[in-house]
């Protein structure tokens, strides 16, 4: 579904990406993991197209997208969830999630898709009329993912899911991206806590000065001495 090919991305003089390459196919869960400053969110916004490639390019379902604005690319039905739960704060949880439907595309279904989501999070229908920035941290988090949902997307982009959440959130979480990897969609996810992303992916990169160090399917990647050792703890 998706295939990133050679990018190069830059902040000003400063080169975050070299060259880098990598895929995530149809109904494929994908990890990127790697230290901080790894250039690991630099790469979800050049898919995205907050941070456009320089050089390179990004295919996705057969058309390049590295030339589109960012809201072109939801309406192909690539969606990405940046990290710390960013939703709109002043706004209710119903209305963060009709937010999320605002493609033309994405009308029609709403009843359903909000049904689905629903379906995933009760916590969030049960707070449904809440105001959004009164909701703990795994519960903005949840939001957000869900409202991503909404636009019935082919492919999310997760941004660090589990940042700064209690370790039994963070457990909650991964079961809630289970269930959204069950459904059949596509992911690429950007985590530091990689033993619980390993559980869950197909396949992973490790990334590292702005480049793919490591890649592999789940149980090769798991293998490596140098995984076991600089993230496993092994």
């Amino acid at each position: 579904m998706l295939e990133v090919e050679n990018i190069s991305v830059y902040y000003g003089e400063f080169q975050a990406l070299f060259g880098l390459s990598m895929s995530v196919g149809e109904q494929e869960t994908v990890i990127t993991v790697g230290p901080n400053g790894a250039g690991k969110s630099t790469l979800l916004k050049a898919i995205s197209g907050l941070r456009p490639a320089k050089a390179g390019r990004i295919i996705f379902l057969g058309q390049a997208i590295d030339r589109l604005q960012p809201h072109r690319i939801v309406d192909l039905g690539l969606v990405y969830v940046r990290e710390s739960g960013q939703v709109f704060p002043q706004l209710s949880v119903l209305e963060n999630l009709k937010i999320g439907s605002y493609l033309r595309r994405s009308r029609p279904g709403f009843k359903r898709a909000l049904e689905e989501v629903y379906g995933l999070f009760p916590r969030l229908k049960e707070r449904r009329d809440q105001v959004a920035d009164t909701l703990s941290g795994g519960e903005r988090q949840m939001l957000a993912i869900a409202r991503s949902l909404m636009s019935q997307p082919k492919m999310i982009l997760l941004d660090e899911p589990s940042g700064g959440l209690a370790p039994l959130i963070v457990t909650l979480l991964f079961e809630f991206v289970a269930q959204i990897k069950a459904q059949g969609y596509s992911i690429l996810m950007v985590e530091q806590n990689v033993k619980k992303a390993l559980k869950l992916c197909d396949r992973a990169y490790l990334l590292e000065s702005g480049r793919v160090r490591l890649e592999g399917d789940r149980e090769s990647f798991s293998q490596e001495e140098y995984i076991r050792q600089a993230y496993l703890g092994i």
